[in-house]
């Protein structure tokens, strides 16, 4: 494995920046130092430049297998990549969904030739298959996945035996998508009596709304605390649900923690008219002020890390009409240069990026050696110039669905390299190789 020097970077890690030399060797950082005078086989002139932890993306879904049309696990592993995204937990609503322990190991398999990024997957629950999700090996997997809301096949876990079953149950962190799935229909029956088949976009926050959300997470708070449960709740989307979580405690002691996605704190309900169904996710994009308040939880602790809930789907598919188009949207690319132009707003600060992307990521979810860029740690780096403005357009989206919700946007911020397990995988906008990560490990 070759050696990589970095020299005279401006390191973004654990709440502050300084300027020192980075030496990797055989997959991990060796030396830190203001200045580290040592043959290496790369050297990489970092002046200028911010080394961040590469991100760590605890929610997306790559699609593979049986929906490979839309993603598989090597274009979006490539474009995570290249977004200076170095690992990724991945979703089991695939097809089939990944519901034994068997479908599972496959999806380690395919990740183990294909993927560019260091990877883990979520094991899925379902009504029927707690046997299964107790089998789960707690240090090699990254938790068990629960659908309190509506989901592709059979992955809604809306019998309440069930849910009591795996709280009280499971010893391993779980990770929930929650809305409630009655007062949705209740909803979508509504405005449907209103508008027949060509129910507006625009509704789709009114559809899968605010009561929705917050009934679905204050259940799922309610259930964790009373079985003493290691509970993750996915992408809040309001800002009511921000004050169901407790920001009193360190996060290493946290059993509920909560997650913010990058389209919930860039884009409002204003943006459904000129972006349609291309931002129409589950659960929805709301209202301005809900975007603000998530943003504020971040910040204060409340919410622990940022992810991006990537799912994409054909252009095609986003092209039907609002009921018949599906939700999701592809974002690992862009999801850092993204988070670095809310910096540029005064938003948030570059460490607050680090800690959220990264660090706490890796403390929430007990991530062997990886999330900070420390000595003896793997070298998951991402360095990033922050005034090299570039637009995003079809001829540089690398998602197989071939277009993002970003298009037409320019980012102040580009990812110059990105060093994954200690590997150089992306370099000044191409790749070096096509070398495989590695499974990421778990220490509990």
């Amino acid at each position: 494995m070759a050696t990589i020097l970095i020299k005279s970077a401006t390191i973004v890690n654990e709440g502050k920046q300084v300027n020192a030399d980075v030496f990797i060797k055989d997959g991990f950082i060796e030396r830190i130092d203001s200045h580290v005078d040592v043959n290496a086989d790369e050297v990489i002139n970092a002046e200028g430049l911010h080394l961040f932890p590469g991100a760590i993306d605890d929610q997306v879904h790559f699609r593979e297998p049986g929906l490979t049309h839309k993603a598989d696990i090597y274009t979006e592993s490539r474009a995570a990549v290249a977004g200076g995204i170095t690992s990724f937990m991945e979703m089991p609503n695939t097809v089939p969904n990944t519901l034994t322990q068997q479908l599972l190991q496959d999806k380690y398999d395919i990740a183990s030739r294909r993927s560019l990024a260091n990877y883990s997957f979520f094991m899925g629950a379902s009504n029927d298959n707690i046997d299964e999700v107790l089998r789960t090996d707690a240090t090699r997997v990254c938790g068990i996945k629960v659908f309190m809301g509506s989901s592709t096949g059979n992955m809604l876990v809306d019998n309440p035996t069930t849910l009591e079953n795996l709280f009280s149950r499971s010893p391993m962190l779980i990770a929930t998508h929650c809305e409630d799935e009655a007062t949705i229909k209740a909803n979508l029956a509504h405005y449907k009596q209103l508008y027949g088949e060509d129910i507006p976009v625009t509704l789709h926050p009114k559809i899968r709304s605010e009561e929705a959300c917050y009934l679905s997470s204050s259940m799922a708070v309610e259930l964790a605390k009373k079985h003493g449960a290691r509970l993750h709740i996915l992408h809040i989307s309001t800002e009511k649900e921000t004050h169901l979580f407790d920001n009193t405690i360190p996060l290493k002691e946290k059993r509920i923690t909560a997650e913010a996605c990058v389209h919930h704190l860039w884009f409002s309900d204003e943006d459904y008219h000129t972006k349609g169904n291309l931002i129409k996710w589950n659960p929805a994009v709301k209202t301005a002020q809900d975007r603000e308040g998530i943003l504020k939880a971040v910040l204060d602790g409340r919410i622990d890390v940022i992810a991006t809930d990537h799912a994409p789907h054909t252009i095609e598919e986003k092209a039907q009409s609002y009921l018949q188009a599906p939700s999701g949207g592809p974002l690992v690319q862009h999801a850092l240069p993204a988070m670095l132009e809310l910096y540029h707003h005064g938003k948030i600060t570059l460490e607050q990026i680090a800690e959220k992307m990264a660090h706490n990521v890796a403390i929430l979810f007990q991530i062997a050696k990886r999330g900070f860029i420390r000595e003896g740690y793997y070298a998951d780096l991402a360095l990033v110039d922050l005034n090299k403005p570039w637009q995003v357009n079809k001829s540089n989206i690398l998602y197989k669905c071939g277009w993002s919700p970003f298009e037409g946007a320019t980012f102040r911020s580009t990812i110059e390299h990105t060093i994954v397990s200690g590997k150089l995988a992306w370099n000044k906008g191409a790749f070096v190789s096509n070398e495989v990560g590695m499974r990421m490990a778990f220490e509990r």
